[in-house]
């Protein structure tokens, strides 16, 4: 039997503007779990979500994240930002060595506040969901083309992703330090 050994940075990356995903262990290499390393850029909000089927670990390896796992008290639709849940869990700011696991039926979201990239390592059970996920969300961002919110939602159903708040790219702007010159 021959296991699988791969040094930093390398696996199969897909890279779109809202993300970077590097595909570690696979159905491919016999793994019954897809593990991936993802790098979320500051403004990327997955939306909050729940798989029927699904277990999720993510663990935080640089930067920052807000993190929750719960049924919150009330589900609002227009972001999970300020969720609670009835025992009195809500966001958690998760830096490097910060752990989630979410099982199935779970309410869960992640998103980047921070002005910098955060890198997570990230875990979903049973394998190939999310590769089959990650491969075609890749191809709708990369398309250039504007998103078509059904095909997404029919996507998301074959995959076990139920969406309950939007996902969003929202990268901050730049403030140029430097005045600007005036012309003579």
């Amino acid at each position: 039997m021959t296991g699988l050994v791969l040094p930093p940075g390398h696996g199969r990356k897909l890279i779109t503007k809202a993300q970077e995903v590097t595909f570690k262990a696979t159905e491919a290499h016999g793994s019954s779990i897809s593990v991936f390393e993802v790098v979320v850029p500051p403004g990327f909000d997955v939306g909050a979500h729940v798989h029927s089927d699904s277990q999720e670990f993510f663990y935080v390896l640089e930067g920052e994240l807000q993190l929750f796992a719960f049924e919150p008290t009330e589900r609002t639709q227009e972001n999970w930002h300020e969720w609670k849940s009835p025992d009195g869990d809500e966001i958690v700011r998760a830096t490097e060595g910060a752990f989630m696991f979410v099982p199935p039926g779970t309410p869960h979201a992640f998103r980047n506040a921070s002005d910098k990239p955060a890198r997570m390592l990230f875990q979903c059970y049973p394998s190939p969901y999310h590769e089959y996920y990650f491969e075609e969300i890749a191809e709708i961002w990369s398309s250039g083309a504007s998103v078509n919110p059904e095909a997404v939602e029919e996507m998301r159903r074959r995959y076990d992703v139920s969406q309950i708040t939007q996902l969003r790219y929202e990268p901050p702007t730049l403030v140029d330090s430097e005045p600007a010159q005036r012309g003579a």
